[in-house]
C-alpha cells in the first residue's frame, strides 16, 4: 500500500465531515465565508510548520520513508504525502467540533 492510498483512508471521511459541517452552518444560517477562510489560514501555517520541521527531523535522519511506497514528488527532504496528516487534521477537528456542538433551533422549527 502507499502512502497516498493510505492517505485517502482518513482525507476522504475528513473531508466528507467537513462537507456536513459546512451544510450544517448553511442551514442554521451561518456564514461559511469566514469559517473556511479561517480553515485555510490555518492550514497554511500548520503545512509551513509541517514543511519546516519535517525537513529538519528527515535532515538530522530520525525518520524515512520507504522509495517504493511514495510519489517521489518533496517539498525539500519531505515527500509530498507527509503534508496529508496536517491537512486531515485541518479538516476533521473543525469539522467534529462544528457536527458535536448543540445549535438553536431555527425560526420555522419553534413553531
Amino acid at each position: 500500500m502507499t502512502y497516498w492510498l493510505l492517505n485517502l483512508c482518513f482525507l476522504l471521511p475528513a473531508a466528507g465531515l467537513l462537507a456536513a459541517a459546512l451544510l450544517r452552518r448553511r442551514r442554521s444560517g451561518l456564514s461559511n465565508r469566514g469559517f473556511i477562510l479561517r480553515l485555510a489560514g490555518t492550514a497554511g501555517v500548520l503545512l509551513a510548520l509541517t514543511a519546516v520541521f519535517d525537513n529538519l527531523m528527515i535532515a538530522v535522519d530520525l525518520f524515512g520513508y520507504n522509495p517504493e511506497r511514495i510519489s517521489g514528488a518533496f517539498l525539500g527532504l519531505a515527500p509530498l504525502e507527509d503534508f496529508a496528516y496536517p491537512l486531515a487534521a485541518v479538516l476533521l477537528l473543525p469539522a467534529l467540533w462544528e457536527l458535536l456542538s448543540p445549535r438553536a433551533a431555527l425560526p420555522e422549527e419553534n413553531q
